[in-house]
């Protein structure tokens, strides 16, 4: 397989620079100088009101017929239409908004009740009560339903919709998988997506100029970012699919992103060296940002549980980034060196990876350098709360290496190592660049154990515990989805 092609040339402008600067992140959250008038704002977004009830209907009673009831003429409990004038007119930006509100802190209940107000209620989904398959199975097949009854609202509404998501980077994975599948059904067009960023790290915000941080003036900074959603241009995301093999019996807690599924069949043009179990269990799943193994993975698992299990310690963004570093230090990873502990030593000792280069349709194993203790697949530009490790590379070095200029639509990954935790700092806060492996448009990895009893595996900040085999190897096998999401731009 070669290196799969970008968007159709002048289909989209699809070039966003990386942001990594604070004060870029915070400007990235509004548009200074401007206010934004809220009826005005409400007029641009508010579908009528038959059309939010029949969506409301449909997902309760998980019907797409569910809502044919509340067409105007039909049935009794139409007869309430929208007070207002021009009731079964379209508005100009037809929205939806997806908030996590256990995010952000003490925002996240304050900030629904505000989209509430902007936006009407039934536009506004607590992911805890709606999730999103279900507003795409539901919500916007009761809309395609109404549009083939003769609805010409609906059907504008159906084709101008766009999805603001209120949350960190897995919530925003999370919207994007589920609206991926429109198009696997053919039902067309995919919704954008804009950003409010409540996470912690916030790399798909700041990739698309959304921000790296909710701001400070979170009332009207709201309003500006609903408002830049409406007509902020569409960019491409590329997004790839994991495969994750491993013996049977083996007993993993996988993310959400993460699935089991039956389809368990590795690229048939790499042999698999030595002999394979008898059975298998397989998981599956789709990541935008990253995927890594090793060191940073295992700070992150170790992390997540910490904050499940003293949920009190997490009360936003800049708390969680304290405790993460604190806990990080504890890991031993800054005297890896000193250590005998195998679970400290580097990749090499457990992992061989193959992958498919740009332009190239053959299988190539990559050395993994020996003080390599995590590498990471990456997508974006930002990483690690808007960090930048592979660097702006100049033109003399890419061409000497054979790569080429990173984005986040060019259908390749940016393969790097993060040595001892030392190394991993400098990276992090941009004195050096991360060790350049390789860019990639497939990735294999086989990893088996001997001293090591388990790995430690993340994507798009979603970390697990994997299990390792003394006998046979697990494999993790990524591919590009064949379609690209659309991301509206908050520049």
């Amino acid at each position: 397989m070669g290196s799969p092609s970008p968007a159709a040339a002048g289909e989209y402008p699809t070039r966003i620079a990386a942001r990594s600067s604070v004060i870029d992140s915070f400007r990235g959250c509004g548009l200074s100088g401007m206010r934004i008038d809220k009826e005005e704002l409400k007029r641009k977004l508010l579908m009528p009101r038959y059309l939010r009830f029949a969506m409301r209907d449909s997902i309760r009673f998980k019907d797409p017929s569910a809502g044919e009831s509340r067409l105007p003429g039909r049935g009794d409990i139409a007869v309430a239409v929208d007070e207002n004038a021009g009731e079964s007119v379209p508005p100009e930006s037809p929205m939806v908004v997806f908030i996590n509100a256990r995010s952000g802190g003490r925002h996240g209940p304050m900030l629904k009740e505000r989209l509430q107000q902007l936006m009407g209620e039934e536009q506004v989904f607590d992911l805890s009560d709606v999730k999103p398959h279900e507003f795409v199975r539901y919500g916007l097949g009761c809309l395609e339903l109404l549009a083939q009854l003769g609805d010409s609202c609906a059907k504008e509404c159906r084709e101008k919709m766009r999805v603001m998501v209120a949350g960190g980077d897995g919530t925003v994975g999370w919207v994007l998988g589920s609206l991926g599948e429109l198009l696997k059904q053919g039902r067309q067009p995919v919704p954008p997506v804009g950003v409010v960023p409540l996470g912690t790290g916030n790399d798909l915000s700041r990739s698309f100029g959304w921000g790296g941080a909710f701001p400070f003036a979170w009332k009207s900074g709201i309003k500006k970012s609903l408002y830049k959603a409406t007509t902020g241009p569409i960019r491409r995301l590329d997004s790839w699919h994991i495969l994750v093999s491993m013996p049977s019996g083996e007993v993993v807690d996988p993310p959400h992103s993460l699935k089991p599924t039956e389809e368990c069949d590795l690229d048939e043009g790499l042999e698999i060296e030595g002999e394979l179990p008898e059975k298998k269990t397989c998981y599956e799943g789709v990541f935008y940002n990253y995927f890594s193994i090793g060191m940073d993975a295992q700070v992150a698992y170790g992390f997540h549980h910490l904050r499940n299990e003293k949920p009190y310690l997490a009360q936003g963004p800049i708390t969680n980034k304290l405790i993460y570093s604190g806990y990080s230090c504890t890991q031993g990873w800054f005297f890896t060196p000193c250590t005998s502990d195998p679970c400290l030593r580097g990749l090499k000792n457990i992992l061989r990876m193959h992958v498919k280069k740009v332009n190239c349709s053959e299988w190539e194993l990559i050395p993994v350098p020996s003080s390599v203790r995590a590498i990471v697949a990456l997508n974006l530009h930002n990483y690690g709360s808007g960090r930048n490790p592979w660097g702006n590379l100049k033109p003399e070095y890419l061409e000497k290496r054979g790569f080429v200029e990173a984005h986040a639509d060019d259908g390749l990954l940016e393969i790097f190592g993060l040595k001892q935790a030392w190394h991993a700092s400098f990276v992090m806060v941009e004195l050096i660049s991360a060790k350049h492996i390789a860019q990639a448009a497939a990735i294999r990895l086989e990893v088996r154990g001997g001293e090591w009893k388990d790995a430690y595996m993340q994507m798009d900040g979603e970390p697990w515990k994997q299990p390792m085999n003394k006998e046979f190897s697990t494999f993790v096998e990524i591919k590009r989805v064949p379609f690209q999401s659309p991301m509206i731009s908050g520049e």
